[in-house]
């Protein structure tokens, strides 16, 4: 078994080993996985957050060594916490990195991915924040585009943005919305929930297709063309701007 740490600001995970291939989800600085697979320029990985499987490029990342893996997944978790920032290296040489970029080995300012130390002078998260704050840290996000696979201020899916939201006051979700919906406790009503709570949306077939995050006084913020904020009703989201339902709501889960 082979060990990886993504060394660059974000790195494309696809479903299959080809730059052609779909993006479904994204590899942030410091993000470490285990690497499951290596055909030629392409690596399988298993991200070690939510266990989620895809394919990256082999030039794309650090290896590591076992120990060193085994170090990160006890240590404790430092995010970055700048829309968009820096760091840099031994060499003064820098590299961007984006809001809820990892952190490892954080202190004092400095980190360590593998042998390369760092320096970050930005905000950190680290722990877990009052449920509260899941709003005011979803409204970073406000005007992202939507972009399928997406965990960026510069590109985001639905459930990309509840993951990275909840990931940033310290709690954990898996990565595609259906998975997120295996989570937490079901609430019967709209009136029971609460800011932060996760509303979940299918299709015709069933299948739960979207997510978004409950607000006050009945909205709801999620990505559908950009992170919005719209109406949410028993019969799911009614989008303010073309007056009409979009979303056909399924479930309302509490997570914390």
């Amino acid at each position: 078994m082979s060990y990886g740490i993504c060394n660059l600001s974000i790195v494309p995970v696809r479903i299959e080993p080809s730059d052609k291939s779909e993006m479904v989800s994204q590899l942030l600085f410091g993000e470490h996985f285990k690497v499951l697979e290596i055909q030629k320029k392409w690596s399988k990985i298993r991200i070690a957050y939510d266990n989620y499987e895809g394919w990256i490029d082999t030039n794309q990342f650090l290896f590591l060594s076992e120990e060193n893996y085994l170090e990160m997944d006890v240590s404790n978790s430092a995010l970055a916490g700048e829309l968009i920032d820096f760091v840099t290296d031994e060499n003064e040489s820098f590299s961007t990195i984006t809001i809820g970029a990892s952190l490892p080995f954080y202190k004092d300012k400095n980190l360590k991915l593998g042998p390369v130390n760092y320096r970050y002078e930005g905000q950190v998260f680290t722990g877990k924040q009052p449920k509260e704050m899941l709003i005011e840290m979803a409204a970073k996000f406000l005007n992202a585009p939507y972009l399928w696979g997406g965990k960026t201020s510069f590109g985001i899916d639905c459930s990309g943005f509840t993951q990275m939201v909840y990931k940033l006051c310290g709690y954990k979700l898996l990565r595609d919305a259906g998975q997120q919906a295996t989570q937490g406790e079901v609430l019967s009503f709209i009136e029971e929930s609460e800011p932060g709570d996760l509303a979940f949306f299918d299709n015709e077939e069933g299948v739960i297709v979207h997510v978004g995050i409950i607000m006050n006084d009945n909205y709801i913020i999620h990505a559908h063309g950009k992170i919005r904020i719209d109406r949410i009703d028993h019969s799911g989201i009614f989008n303010v701007d073309t007056q009409r339902h979009t979303h056909k709501l399924r479930v309302i889960k509490k997570i914390i």
